[in-house]
């Protein structure tokens, strides 16, 4: 215990405001974006409706994470916040399917970049696909091994780079603007509005919206996080919001709807016909490093998560170990072979249906988490705690929970059933776990 402690307490080990508001940018950015315009495409102004719905109870959820973080800056992130006020079984099933969706998504991303980078480099494509993949996920793995300075580092680099793009698409979409407003009402979406449409499109834009409480998650190794985790969680929500809402509209109003719906690289097409002629391949660089920057900032994340648990009893003790650069080693190279051995498995399938499946589980087995955090703070206003007591606490989070529910039915039944088959998956390791800490003489409680 007291060298877990010491270790936790290194300066070296500490994160500050522009790495927590990078991991939130950089994992919420991931690879969906540059896709997710075509795949609104159909919905028309549908799509922009549902953008406004999702990113405003996104901005709800950030609103959440950062009442709990100044509320409970000791416990440790979301596990501490809901064993704090849900108990420990809820807190462990919320973090246990949202724990395995972290790993599925360090998967997927890997799959997901091969794919651009083969476009870039095309004697890339020499290389066996799932071996490229694995030899990505383990160089990230490699990185944070390195210390969280280090990966920190490459997390607000390539959070940079991958703004860029978007950068882009809004200074093209204003010059437009300025020089041939009529391009905007050439060819408006005719979709009607309906009720349906826009609940179907708010599904599809939720799965971009995913990692809003990636600053609250290492909240162990950030330093002032009653501070810093409010601050780079709400920025954060922000600047994302603004630039999705941005990078949404421009393809949507510019190119024909059917012509957006058929293409597979929205902001190519767009950026081919009103820039420069073959643009487009360059901007397949800018989603690998997108990518490469979202799977760095999970691969962080995971192995914060995997310690926090080991270090409330309900996983392995081991896992909750650093060493003496404040590096979870044992958790990061469990969580990449778990991640590794997915990806083995997935290359059964298409790279296409492959990214799709292990996006969609894992976006299914994230919404727990986010409900149990609005729980949280509901129980914290019921139960007057400082800072909690005012109306406006119950409003976020009765809405919170609203929104995460309206998710859950969006999102459809499969989903749903995969959210609850992985939680349920959890429970015999949990029942095992407490097993063994009734049966060991009582000497206290890792810190997470």
């Amino acid at each position: 215990m007291s060298e877990v402690a010491a270790t936790s307490a290194h300066g070296e080990r500490k994160i500050g405001f522009w790495t927590c508001t990078a991991l939130v940018i950089g994992n919420v950015i991931g690879m969906g974006i540059f896709v997710l315009p075509a795949s609104l495409a159909p919905y028309g102004f549908n799509a922009l409706i549902g953008w406004v719905i999702v990113l405003a109870g996104c901005l709800v959820l950030a609103r959440v994470f950062s009442q709990l973080a100044q509320a409970l800056p000791e416990v440790g992130g979301p596990y501490g916040y809901i064993s704090h006020t849900l108990g420990d079984l809820t807190a462990y099933l919320a973090l246990w399917a949202y724990w395995v969706s972290v790993w599925l998504t360090n998967s997927a991303l890997a799959a997901g970049v091969v794919g651009y980078l083969v476009v870039v480099f095309p004697p890339l494509g020499a290389l066996p696909p799932m071996w490229f993949a694995q030899g990505l996920l383990w160089a990230l793995v490699v990185v944070n091994l390195c210390g969280v300075r280090s990966s920190g580092g490459m997390q607000i680099l390539t959070t940079a780079l991958k703004l860029l793009p978007m950068l882009a698409i809004a200074l093209l979409g204003g010059w437009l603007l300025l020089t041939s407003p009529a391009s905007y009402t050439a060819h408006l979406p005719a979709t009607p509005i309906t009720l349906g449409s826009i609940t179907a499109a708010s599904t599809i834009a939720l799965f971009a919206m995913i990692g809003i409480e990636s600053a609250s998650v290492p909240a162990a190794r950030v330093d002032n996080p009653a501070r810093t985790i409010p601050r780079a969680t709400m920025v954060g929500a922000i600047l994302t919001a603004a630039i999705y809402i941005i990078v949404s509209a421009v393809p949507l109003l510019l190119i024909r709807q059917q012509e957006l719906a058929d293409t597979s690289a929205p902001f190519a097409l767009l950026m081919d016909r009103y820039a420069v002629a073959g643009s487009g391949r360059w901007l397949a660089l800018f989603v690998a490093v997108s990518g490469l920057g979202a799977l760095n900032g999970w691969t962080l994340l995971v192995g914060e998560l995997t310690c926090t648990m080991a270090g409330n009893g309900v996983l392995p003790t081991v896992l909750a170990r650093y060493n003496r650069q404040g590096t979870p080693v044992v958790a990061l190279l469990v969580t990449g072979a778990l991640a590794s051995a997915m990806i083995a498995m997935s290359y059964s399938k298409s790279l296409v249906s492959a990214f799709t499946f292990l996006t969609r589980v894992g976006t299914a087995a994230s919404l727990p988490l986010y409900l149990c955090c609005g729980l949280a703070l509901a129980v914290l206003w019921r139960r007057r705690h400082a800072g909690c007591a005012t109306r406006r606490t119950m409003v976020i989070a009765g809405t919170c929970v609203l929104f995460v529910v309206f998710a859950f039915v969006g999102t459809g039944r499969e989903p749903f059933l995969y959210a609850l088959g992985l939680a349920a998956a959890g429970l015999p390791l949990y029942a095992l776990m407490r097993l063994r800490r009734r049966s060991a003489p009582a000497s206290g409680a890792l810190p997470p």
